[in-house]
Formats: C-alpha cells, structure tokens, sequence
C-alpha cells in the first residue's frame, strides 16, 4: 500500500495528463496482476469494482472519530486542518503519527474492504476501520481513508487509468474503454489486457453504461447548425433513467448509476415481457394520464407516427418534478401513493438488445430497433422477479382490459417530431412548454451513443422558468481547486413583511473565479459565526439566479427549494431590502 500511495502522491504532484498516465502505467507494470488490477480499482476512486453492490457504509463522522482517537486530538485540531486541507484522507496524514515500516498490502487492504462491508452495524465497522488505519503509516492512511471516501482528489479520473492500462500492456485505448464500459470492472479489463483477451469481454446487465449527455444551446437558429437531419422530442422534467431487461428481470438505475428500482414498483412489470434482454434509456415522470385510454394505445401502438402536436396531447402529460420529487428515494411505496402519483416510463433510446450492443449504430437505426421493442407482442413470465422480492413489496397489476385501469400505460416510446427551419423548431418549444416540459431535446440521427460524454450530437433547448433576486446569508468552503475559498453560498428571500430572511435554495456554479475570491474576502470580514467549513454572513450581499422550477420543500425555512439554481450575476445595484419575497417565490411556484 505503501507504493501506491507514493505513486498517488506523485500524480497529485503533476497536472500533465500524460505524465500522470506514464506514472500510472510504471506502477501497474511493476505490480503483480492480482496487486495490479486491485490497484486500479483504488486509483479509480473505488472501494469494489462497480458491479459489486457492496458498500462500505463509513460515513465521514466515524471517520473523524476514528483518526481523532489515533491520532490524540481534540476536535478543533482537526477542525483546523481540515480547513486548511479540504478533506479528511489529508488530516489524518497530517495528525496520525509516524510508524516505522511499511503498512497494510495492497491486497490485505482490498480483503479487509470486503470484511468491513459485511460487518453490520457502526461498532463492528469502527473496530475494523479503526485496527486497519492503526497498521498504516500516515501517508498509507491518507490514501486508505480517500478510498473510503471515494473522493481521491489527485486529478485521476478512471478514464486515465484506462489509458494507462493501454499504455502498460499495449493495448488499443478503443478497446480498453469497450471493454470496461461492458464489464464495468476496470481491474477485470486489467487482467483481460495482461491476457489479450479485451474483445471477450462481455455485457454484464444490471450494471449501468454513462449515459450520453447532451449541450445546451440558446436559440432555434443554432438547434439547426450542428447537423442536418434532426430527431425532435420533449425535455421532460423527471429523472433520467436506464432500464436493464433480462430473462423478465427489469432493474432501473439513476444517472448516478444507483438503482432506483424500488421507488417505482409498478415499472418492472411494465417491461419485463419485451421480447429480448435490453437496456434502455429513458426518463421517469410523473403522469397525468388523458381521458381517453383508446388515443394513449394508440401512441404506444404507433410510437413514431407522423402525427404533430395534437396526437402528442393524446399521450397525456407529465406533472411538475416537484409532484415525482415525493416518490424518490423511498424504499416501500404505499398503494395510495402509486394511486395517488402514477410515474411513467418514457423510453427514447435503446443501448442493448438481443445479445447486441447498439451504441456504435447510428440513432436511426437505435429508434427502428426500440421501436420494435416497444410494438413486439410482450412475453409473460410467470414468476417472481429478483426486483419484486428486493422491493418487499406485493405487485400490483394494471391490465389494459381492466376498465378500472385501462389508462395505466407504464412504458410510453418518447414520440419524435422533425423540424427543417428555426421557424418548426420554435413552434415545438412552445408545443412542448405547454404540454408542461422543460424544452426540447434535438439529436442528430446520425450520431452514434457517446457514454459518459458530452458533445454537439445531442443538444437541450430551455428556457429558465424564472429569477429571483436573493440575499446571501451564509457561505461554505469549496472542494478540490476551490479548497480555501467560500464558493458555496446559500441564500434566502425575505418573507411578507420584509422583516425575516427565508433561506430558499443553495448555489455554487455561476461566478468567475476572479469573483469567488473577492466574495471569499469580502465574507471573511463580514462573518457573523465562524462554525468551521461553514459561516453565517452578514445578509448583504444580493444575487440573481436562475433554476428550472420550484417544489415544495420542508429543507428550507421557505417552504420551497429551487431545481437546478445557478447564479446569473451578483447584483451589487441592488441593496438587501430589494430582494425578492416569498410571495414573489409563492407566485412562480403557482404558475409555473
């Protein structure tokens, strides 16, 4: 453990990355394979490789109790330094002391991973933690407790380890990321390099590709000038989400790549019966179904007919996030909620079917393909699920010949319309603002599926929903290059009578570093409790931002919390007592 943590220390100390590749490379040629392809997985930021579903469960409280008690300091020794470094991994190599020799293997830390996953309880896992930390010098713990945190911070991203392993074993980049992207296992694709053996890899389900991620643009005109045959379809405002189909088995990861499937027990049997294993992309929303269940069949019959805007309002419409909001993160989902909130499916790509992988085929052919998918007659299976058994919960049934629930349609094909001119285009931004979507998402039909990356390909069309001009009342310390500045503000409205802050939201994208730093300065003398990584603030200084929609919320003094909050600009024209109130917040949320 000792030489990767050197080696860590090493790539930290550089910003080329081809340098830090090279140091990579140097570090897993001269490991053994075991001790090889463990480290990648440590180098990738990762306790397990990510198919395993084992987690470690050690929060950063236990953590800073553990290296606290080795290291023979209170907590405001520790409170210092982790302001002055940023992260706890740091701190403990700055107040753990000094042992002789080396610590932990690297294999030994990789077993003892695994035993502390499997403990069950704080006690049992703080012992563990604790005996692996006390064998360690300083700069393996610093390294041990990164790993457990997942958040190395020396600028290595896992695509580098992909390329150092390229680079040590002489193999093709293309095939290295291939094979990891269907592993999703970057120590297996290390053994697979050794071996020559990268083009055996094969797709493991239930274990999320990237998602391709789309650019934002500003204007019709520039919707129409990266490419010339268009895919239109609505950007709806839910969670994006991938459904992975096999043997009548359907499981539903987030964008973060966890699973999601127990927040939406209706979904499953939704797609369990398609004809061949897939993995489809989609997004989840919140649904109000239409009146008539014979126009909504008929969508799902012909998902790709030429038919406009009047045909798409046949589909029904999606909610405000803010309603699909009470449905996340739930692990049992009583009757009256999925009664009450009914979520759908909207599928508009599809990444894996049939013991084939599409991601390399243009979209075109990607929509033909789904659009099988979804008009193919469904198989029954006639048992129960690994993801019904994981819900604990018992299945509810929505047939399509039961008059009660004809309207249940959990899996609709995201219609698709074409647009030649600016003109078109507009006219479905507004068509789709209306429906209550977000925007527009336009796709080039030739494009291929980029995981994990974001081009000119695919592009999101929006529009803010609105601003508000709000009071900073206090302000955190930023992560990674932003250590040691205040660059996370939260900020509030005032209420009726003007005479109490609400606190609203939480931003910390928009500004300019130049402008961080003079905030960070002028916070520092205008703080009015110093609680550490946090300070409250003098309420003065005003800023604009912006954020896709509003929902209710008992995180906030105000009741709300905003979606997506950037700030715009700072506004120093504008004194506190001009901020906006909660009325002005009250009103957006009502008619948003």
């Amino acid at each position: 453990m000792f030489r990767l943590a050197q080696t860590c220390e090493a790539i930290a100390a550089t910003t080329k990355k081809l340098q830090k590749t090279s140091i990579v490379a140097e570090y897993l040629k001269s490991r053994t394979t075991d001790e090889a392809a463990v480290s990648a997985v440590f180098l990738s930021g990762k306790a397990f490789p990510g198919w395993q579903e084992a987690t470690l469960q050690v929060g950063g409280s236990l953590l800073w109790r553990i290296v606290a008690e080795l290291a023979g300091k209170d907590e405001g020794d520790l409170t210092v330094a982790y302001r002055k470094l940023g992260d706890i991994g740091s701190v403990a190599a700055a107040v753990l002391p000094e042992r002789a020799g080396q610590g932990p293997a690297v294999l030994e830390v990789k077993e003892a991973f695994r035993q502390v996953a499997a403990a069950r309880g704080p006690a049992a896992k703080s012992a563990m933690v604790r005996d692996l930390l006390a064998r360690a010098t300083p700069l393996e713990a610093k390294y041990i407790v990164k790993i457990i945190t997942g958040d190395l911070r020396i600028g290595l991203k896992e695509s580098l380890v992909e390329e150092a392993i390229a680079k040590a074993y002489g193999a093709a980049l293309a095939d290295v990321q291939r094979a990891n992207m269907l592993l999703s296992d970057i120590g297996e694709t290390l053994r697979l390099a050794v071996e020559d053996r990268l083009a055996h890899a094969k797709m493991r389900m239930f274990h999320p590709i990237g998602f391709m991620l789309a650019s934002p643009i500003d204007s019709t005109e520039e919707g129409l000038s990266y490419f010339s045959e268009a895919a239109i379809e609505d950007k709806y405002d839910g969670i994006r989400a991938q459904a992975h189909v096999l043997n009548g088995e359907v499981r539903f990861f987030s964008r973060t790549r966890d699973e999601i499937t127990e927040s939406f027990p209706e979904l499953p049997d939704a797609l369990c019966g398609l004809p061949h294993d897939a993995i489809l992309d989609g997004e989840i929303v919140a649904w109000d179904y239409p009146e008539n269940s014979a126009q909504m069949q008929e969508w799902v019959d012909e998902p790709l007919a030429e038919a406009g805007e009047m045909k798409a309002n046949n589909l029904g419409r999606a909610y405000p996030f803010s309603v699909l909001q009470q449905r996340l993160g739930r692990k049992k989902v009583s009757e009256k909620m999925l009664r009450d909130i009914p979520v759908v499916y909207l599928a508009f790509d599809v990444l894996y079917a049939d013991g084939e992988l599409l991601i390399d085929h243009p979209l075109r052919e990607r929509a033909r393909v789904l659009d099988g998918l979804m008009r193919a007659e469904r198989i029954t299976h006639h048992r129960e699920t690994k993801s019904h058994r994981k819900s604990g919960q018992a299945r509810l049934v929505f047939e399509q010949d039961n008059p009660e629930n004809d309207a249940a349609v959990r899996v609709i094909r995201a219609p698709m319309f074409g647009a030649s001119t600016p003109e078109e285009l507009e006219e479905l931004f507004v068509a789709a603002r209306a429906r209550g979507n977000e925007g527009l998402m336009i796709k080039d039909l030739a494009s291929t599926y980029t995981p994990g990356k974001r081009g000119k390909s695919w592009l999101k069309m929006k529009r803010e929903l609105a601003t508000l001009d709000v009071v900073v009342t206090a302000v955190e310390f930023g992560h990674g290059r932003r250590i040691g500045v205040l660059s996370d503000y939260t900020f509030a409205v005032w209420d009726a009578d003007k005479a109490r802050l609400l606190n609203i939201g939480k931003a910390y994208s928009g500004l300019t570093d130049v402008e961080i730093a003079e905030m960070t300065h002028w916070f520092l003398e205008h703080t009015i409790e110093d609680q550490g990584f946090r300070r409250t603030v003098e309420p003065m200084i005003v800023l604009e931002v912006a954020f896709n929609n509003m929902m209710r919320s008992d995180r906030h003094e105000s009741g709300y919390a905003l979606r997506f909050p950037r700030i715009m600009r700072l506004r120093p024209d504008k004194s506190a007592e001009d901020a906006d109130t909660i009325e002005r917040a009250s009103e957006i949320y009502k008619n948003q």
